[in-house]
C-alpha cells in the first residue's frame, strides 16, 4: 500500500467548536500531526491564549467534548490569516490542495497524492472562499450521487483524509 509521507489539515473560517473536536479527532485517527485552525476558526486553550479567560475555557471544553483528548494529541497551530501558513507550507515544498466543488476540480477517487500534501478544508455552507481556491495548487471534490450538494465538512475531510492516506486501497 502506497503512503505518503505527511499530511497537514488546514481548517479555515469553521465556526463549529463540534466540528472542530471531530476533525482533529479525525485528523489524529488518520495520521495527521499537525492542524492549522486558521480565520475565525475555534480553536483550544493555548498557552499565551490573547483570549478572554472564561470564553477561551468554554470554546475549548466544546472542542473537547468531540475531540476526546485528540486535541492534546495533534500539533494544533492557530493563525487569524491563512495566507503565511500557505507560504510556509509551500516553502516545506507540501502541496497545498482544497477540497471544494469547482469546475477545475478533479474527483478524489483516483487521485494520487503527492509525499507532502496539505489539505484544506473550509466554511461549512460556503466552502473555501475564491482568494483560498486560487491559493491553491490543485482542488480536489468528492462527487455527489444524491441529490444534497455537499456533505458535512467533517465527513468530508474524514473520505478525503483516508484517501490521501491509503490511496490505493480503494
Amino acid at each position: 500500500m502506497n503512503q505518503i509521507d505527511d499530511i497537514v489539515l488546514i481548517a479555515h473560517n469553521l465556526r463549529s467548536t463540534h466540528n472542530i473536536g471531530s476533525l482533529l479527532r479525525t485528523a489524529e485517527g488518520l495520521g495527521v500531526k499537525r492542524v492549522f485552525l486558521t480565520g475565525y476558526t475555534p480553536y483550544p486553550l493555548q498557552s499565551n491564549d490573547l483570549r478572554l479567560p472564561h470564553l477561551a475555557a468554554k470554546i475549548d471544553k466544546q472542542i473537547a467534548k468531540t475531540a476526546l483528548g485528540a486535541e492534546l494529541l495533534v500539533t494544533i497551530k492557530q493563525s487569524e490569516t491563512i495566507e503565511p501558513i500557505l507560504a510556509k507550507l509551500k516553502a516545506e515544498n507540501y502541496v497545498i490542495v482544497g477540497l471544494e466543488q469547482s469546475p477545475k476540480s478533479l474527483p478524489l477517487a483516483g487521485y494520487q497524492p503527492p509525499n507532502k500534501i496539505a489539505l484544506i478544508v473550509g466554511r461549512e455552507v460556503e466552502g473555501l472562499e475564491p482568494e483560498v481556491i486560487s491559493a491553491c495548487d490543485q482542488l480536489l471534490e468528492i462527487p455527489m450521487l444524491g441529490r444534497k450538494e455537499s456533505f458535512n465538512v467533517v465527513q468530508a475531510a474524514a473520505m478525503a483524509l483516508y484517501h490521501l492516506r491509503y490511496p490505493s486501497s480503494l
